[in-house]
């Protein structure tokens, strides 16, 4: 009798209470830190820190509660940071960049870089209003990370015995390295980008599933307020998709996209404040739009004697309606000027290309104003 307990402590000790193998597991941990990486990008990122989608209290609450058992993180001081980041990128004062701090600090050190932020108050209160401040965040979630992430603990090893140490292990570790040390240090340092956005920003790859769709960071740092991060055909956003399918059970509500308010007037010729709107709502897609008729232009007449006058001219129209939107300090009736100053010159340039763009610039307008 008693060796038959001491066997069934063993087996209990071993295999917890679900008797899993070991591909039980692995699957198990693949999928609770793709729950993870999912909280990270569509509560936290997108809804919280951008106000990009809301979400029912339901989902909300849910994503709450796994992040705060899964990574100890708060609403408050992750929603913080991260727009402190977009405030100050790449500056000084950013919380975490690889142009200032070194990719390797980032990259392996990006939790310790959280945790300092997380301390500054002034940083916290400038920068996180708006987050959950009801009843549970104040008495539960807020200053109990560590009973947080220790109840998770006690979750796995009962459930798998001590191989569920090493479950928590890698769910402590994925965040870490994947949000804040991967997108924050190697997206601002490497890989492709659709938009000059005034930062180093960049895709990773165009296949946003393992972060959640994260990967497509410079479409974001682009349209930081877009709820979809995916701009090209061939880019996918798994986040997008989990919100469309929360959307189709009336359970998120996704802000409108780039361009989506955007309409084109066949009968406006004057460039005006409806223009200016229509145009700071997808100013980083015009940018690129712009930017590849040009170089097609400029490869079209590559081979001409006319190609150092007319490249010149388009790449300088090119550079010069980019210079418009980099003008923080410009009024409204400023930067109207200034676009219908651009749009005579494009359409004295003699280029089709730039000709056309700016007889599309014209017609821009917004749907209400229609």
């Amino acid at each position: 009798m008693k060796g038959s307990a001491l066997d069934s402590i063993f087996e209990f000790v071993k295999y917890g209470l679900t008797g899993w193998g070991w591909l039980e597991i692995v699957i198990f941990t693949l999928a609770v830190t793709h729950i993870t990486i999912a909280g990270v990008t569509i509560y936290l990122h997108r809804c919280q820190a951008h106000r990009a989608v809301e979400l029912h209290p339901i989902v909300s609450h849910f994503f709450r509660f796994w992040l705060w058992l899964t990574t100890g993180m708060v609403t408050k001081e992750w929603a913080a940071i991260h727009r402190k980041h977009h405030a100050k990128c790449e500056t000084e004062e950013d919380p975490h960049s690889p142009q200032t701090r070194g990719l390797s600090t980032v990259l392996w050190q990006g939790a310790d870089l959280y945790r300092n932020s997380a301390k500054d108050i002034p940083l916290l209160n400038r920068y996180g209003h708006g987050c959950p401040d009801d009843w549970v965040e104040r008495h539960v979630y807020t200053g109990r990370s560590a009973l947080g992430v220790s109840l998770m603990l006690i979750t796995n090893v009962l459930l798998f015995g001590v191989v569920g140490a090493a479950v928590w292990a890698v769910q402590m570790m994925w965040i870490p390295f994947f949000a804040a040390g991967v997108v924050n240090g190697i997206a601002h340092f490497w890989g492709y980008r659709n938009f000059k956005s005034p930062d180093t920003s960049a895709n990773l790859i165009p296949w946003g599933i393992l972060i959640g769709g994260e990967e497509l960071h410079n479409n974001h740092h682009a349209h930081a307020t877009s709820p979809k991060l995916s701009s090209r055909w061939y880019e996918f956003d798994i986040g997008w998709m989990y919100i469309r399918i929360l959307q189709a059970f009336g359970l998120a509500r996704p802000r409108s996209l780039p361009m989506s308010d955007v309409a084109v007037n066949p009968n406006k010729v004057e460039i005006d404040a409806a223009t200016i709107q229509a145009i700071l709502s997808s100013k980083y897609e015009l940018m690129a739009r712009l930017s590849k008729r040009v170089h097609k232009f400029q490869a079209s007449v590559a081979n001409t004697n006319a190609f150092s006058d007319l490249a010149r001219t388009a790449g300088q129209l090119r550079v010069d309606f980019e210079a418009i939107w980099s003008q923080r300090a410009l009024s409204v009736d400023q930067t109207i000027e200034a676009v219908q100053q651009w749009c005579q010159r494009a359409e004295a340039s003699g280029i089709s290309a730039c000709e056309e763009f700016a007889r599309r610039l014209r017609m821009m307008t917004v749907k209400s104003a229609i």
